[in-house]
């Protein structure tokens, strides 16, 4: 378990170099009182780990950056991936504010040589929302901020470059179902084109937050995140609650069952991923969102074997965590 007496840790990715697993994770200071008020003063920290239970802080990744840079408010979440140069690329959401108080969400790079000591690229950001494709600021909805954030980036699996699944909005349909995956492509993992998304709006979701997509035991899945309050009025009305979300997959880019889409864990925990331990078994991480009061928490919490059970995705003794 990662918890930090001073600071509220949620967000998170992992990367394993050799025997040691890094975490990089959103954390902010207790200080503010309010955990509502932690996402806006949100910085990259940085912890080791052998065994993905007994962590080690080390010095923090990220940062802010100072006004007029893409992440002047805050620094959110992102991926780190290993180049083919042997460098380590670390994809991050940086946000700033527009004169109107909105948030405008937009993805960078930094990159290190040890995954210790990083380097934000000087052409931030690098990767936008296209308009021919996803909601952006200016238009008439209830959805306050420009959503693009989250990336998630892999090796294309036949070896044709890279990709980034990324959390955005459909430029069309009901305003609280436009939750989709967006996508854009790289030869070299520095210049970036923005696609068209990899599903479609309409199947739930007013997003569809931190994208993960492996294969566990032969079967592709794409793990998600949606909580409660941006569930679609249609799956709210038939009783679904948020959480941890996973979806079926032919392949690693889609088609996403997302209609079927089932629960890996309900919103005492957030932000899924899953990850092979020292043993090479699958298991599942999170951060702990609620406690048995509904009161936030705020730390990452132990890992848990996953399985399949039938077609099925599940965590192994998730109830009792």
């Amino acid at each position: 378990m990662l918890r930090l007496p001073d600071s509220w840790v949620w967000d998170f990715w992992l990367v394993r170099d050799h025997d040691t697993y890094h975490a990089f994770f959103l954390y902010a200071s207790r200080a503010l009182h309010h955990p509502d008020l932690r996402h806006r003063r949100a910085s990259v920290g940085h912890a080791v780990s052998t065994d993905l239970v007994t962590w080690e802080r080390v010095p923090d990744a990220l940062v802010r950056g100072g006004p007029p840079s893409f992440d002047q408010m805050a620094t959110w979440t992102g991926s780190t991936v290993r180049g083919d140069d042997g460098r380590w690329h670390m994809f991050y959401t940086g946000t700033s504010m527009n004169d109107e108080g909105q948030l405008i969400q937009q993805i960078g790079l930094a990159t290190s040589d040890d995954l210790y000591t990083w380097t934000k690229d000087d052409r931030n950001p690098l990767v936008r929302a296209d308009g021919r494709w996803y909601e952006k600021l200016g238009g008439p909805r209830e959805w306050q901020d420009e959503h693009w954030r989250d990336p998630w980036v892999f090796r294309d699996p036949g070896g044709d470059g890279w990709h980034m699944l990324i959390t955005a909005r459909a430029s069309g349909g009901a305003l609280d179902d436009r939750g989709v995956i967006g996508h854009a492509r790289s030869a070299d993992l520095l210049n970036w084109t923005t696609q068209p998304p990899l599903s479609a709006p309409g199947v739930g979701f007013g997003q569809l937050e931190v994208p993960q997509v492996e294969n566990v035991d032969g079967r592709w899945v794409l793990v998600v995140n949606c909580l409660d309050g941006e569930l679609s009025t249609g799956r709210s009305a038939r009783g679904e609650r948020g959480g941890v979300w996973v979806a079926n997959a032919e392949t690693a880019l889609g088609p996403y069952d997302l209609d079927n889409a089932t629960l890996l864990a309900d919103d005492r925990w957030y932000v899924g991923k899953l990850v092979r331990d020292p043993a090479d078994r699958w298991v599942f991480l999170a951060f702990a969102n609620k406690d048995a009061n509904g009161d936030f928490v705020g730390e990452l919490t132990d890992p848990a074997p996953v399985r399949w059970c039938d077609d099925r995705l599940v965590v192994e003794g998730v109830t009792d965590w």
